[in-house]
């Protein structure tokens, strides 16, 4: 199984960061504007449609959200490209900022250079909209 690990730094205060990321329908004004161009909530907030800039639409199932630790979890399990996909985001406070860590496990295992081409552009995207 492949991992790809994200990290870094944003100017806002950890509460903020977990506040974007959190917010599980919004990933798409509060989190990674322009990389996610819409998402929508289903199954009572459960599931997040995900629309990409790119066009490509994924649904996105919520696994667990941690307020105490800021960790929020999800996985993809319809997905004609991966037959395995798990992600987790994590904020954690770093001097008057954050740092966000955002992982994922997928397979196969074939698609680690698209997947981290998209976590690089998730993640500036990410970075952008998180310092404003």
């Amino acid at each position: 199984m492949a991992t790809i690990r994200k990290e870094f730094n944003v100017a806002a205060p950890p509460e903020k960061v977990w506040d974007a990321l959190r917010d599980f329908g919004a990933l798409h004004t509060k989190l990674a504007r322009g990389f996610v161009a819409d998402a929508a909530l289903e199954e009572g907030g459960a599931v997040r449609v995900v629309t990409f800039g790119n066009g490509v639409v994924v649904r996105e199932h919520l696994v667990s959200a941690d307020d105490a630790a800021r960790r929020l979890a999800y996985a993809i399990s319809d997905s004609p490209r991966f037959t395995h996909y798990s992600a987790s985001a994590q904020v954690f406070a770093d001097g008057a900022g954050s740092k966000f860590v955002w992982t994922v496990d997928f397979l196969p295992n074939e698609m680690a250079a698209l997947q981290e081409a998209a976590m690089n552009a998730g993640g500036a995207a990410m970075q952008k909209t998180l310092n404003g």
